[in-house]
């Protein structure tokens, strides 16, 4: 009996996953070599003109009808393949300001000018160099064995995901009208605090509603020692901040997940001026959107309410605005998520794939699922970090660099295998 339990694992492994894998490990020395040119050369939100040309040859070159420049440098690559799903494979192309401090051999030392004019240093610091070539890797893959799979796939390399708004772009410009509709959405991030041959996933609410604000509180500027003649819009901006942490605690139900953060308070020049004005930037994250709705209402209520307790005339209200890179929360279909988790566990072991919580990070992928045709996404996790030094920072208790650090480093050879293997078996689950 054990043995035919055995052989019948061993054939559903064969028979899913195919034949053809050692075609992906032969495939990550060549990947492996594109990757670390990209992460050499990384370049800035809305800037990425030379990675996406890099893209949009590969992906000719293996037989894909390319289409650059949607929703500014974006690339749209499709290769049809008979009746079957259709299938959205997205990957994310640009870097973050940071300085890298790695000193791997391939480490950046790119500055670039960015789109507000300032120089900055560039850095893969949220691997989207491992995303590119995990997206290379597995449309490569997928249109060498054309048998092991049936359907159409729609592989979009996007810009501009540090900003929030390469997504939407590309989706304005047509993404969905001026080639198709998919059945499915399928995306993976890297995971830092995760060693190389691991994925983690959560079906459901994922990540968060992403909201960026700006207040400006003003005053009645005078001296510091006479402050009887002045309104204070630090003192009102202090107050302002404490009363902001009131709307989760007393406002949003404690079930109902939601962060209001003052990131930023610049006022003043000098300590003995009471200032006219005080600038405060914030982040404001959810998962439901009545939860989103209602915090940022109450912020505006809270903040005029201050300055109404504060005798600030009506035409001197604090003004409250939202930036324009709102990032709607990352909704894993259940569904969709539990049939390519259970393939997933099939070809790459159980024991490899595990079950996270949901964070409040922000990733625009979500906006896929968000138009009016509501197409199921998943979004995965990737590990990445090299087994020996992972093994090493938890036998030591010290905290991985974690994604946007100067210091984070992905394995590459490893994690490039594990992230298209996972990515095919995925495309491989899907059914119409």
């Amino acid at each position: 009996m054990k043995k035919i339990i055995i052989l019948l694992i061993a054939f559903s492994y064969f028979t899913f996953y195919g034949q053809n894998e050692g075609d992906i490990k032969k495939s990550v020395p060549e990947i492996t070599k594109i990757y670390k040119h990209l992460h050499q050369n990384p370049e800035l939100s809305y800037l990425e003109s030379k990675t996406a040309k890099l893209l949009a040859e590969k992906m000719r070159s293996y037989g894909f009808e390319v289409t650059e420049q949607v929703g500014g440098t974006g690339v749209v690559a499709v290769l049809k393949n008979g009746k079957g799903p259709k299938v959205l494979i997205r990957t994310d192309m640009d870097a973050l300001p940071v300085l890298e401090k790695t000193n791997v051999p391939y480490a950046s030392k790119i500055m670039q000018v960015d789109i507000e004019g300032v120089e900055r240093p560039v850095m893969h610091a949220c691997g989207h160099d491992i995303h590119m070539s995990v997206w290379l890797g597995t449309a490569k893959y997928l249109a060498e064995h054309k048998k092991e799979w049936k359907g159409s796939l729609l592989m979009i390399a996007q810009p501009a995901e540090e900003r929030g708004g390469g997504a939407k772009a590309m989706l304005e410009d047509g993404l969905y009208s001026k080639f198709f509709v998919p059945d499915f959405g399928l995306a993976l991030h890297i995971n830092s605090s995760l060693p190389a041959g691991k994925i983690a996933y959560c079906p459901g609410y994922a990540m968060a509603n992403v909201d960026m604000a700006q207040i400006k509180i003003i005053g009645k500027g005078g001296h510091g020692a006479y402050p009887q003649k002045t309104i204070d819009p630090i003192v009102m901006a202090s107050q302002l901040v404490v009363e902001l942490q009131s709307i989760v605690a007393r406002e949003i139900a404690p079930v109902d997940p939601g962060v209001v953060t003052v990131g930023s308070f610049h006022g003043g020049t000098k300590g003995n001026i009471i200032p006219t004005e005080v600038n405060l930037e914030l982040t404001i994250r959810s998962y439901k959107d009545d939860v989103r709705e209602h915090l940022i209402s109450a912020i505006e209520r809270k903040t005029k309410a201050v300055a109404v307790s504060f005798g600030v005339d009506k035409k001197n209200y604090p003004v409250f605005k939202l930036k324009d890179t709102y990032t709607p929360a990352l909704y894993n279909n259940p569904e969709l998520t539990e049939n390519v988790v259970s393939k997933m566990k099939e070809g790459l072991g159980a024991d490899n794939i595990i079950k996270v919580d949901p964070v409040m990070g922000g990733e625009d992928f979500a906006r896929y699922g968000k138009t009016q045709d509501n197409v199921p996404i998943f979004m995965f996790n990737l590990g990445v970090v090299n087994i020996d030094r992972y093994n090493t920072f938890k036998k030591e208790g010290k905290q991985l660099p974690s994604i946007h650090s100067d210091l984070m480093i992905p394995d590459p050879e490893a994690s490039i295998e594990t992230g298209i293997k996972a990515m095919v078996i995925a495309v491989k689950s899907l059914k119409k």
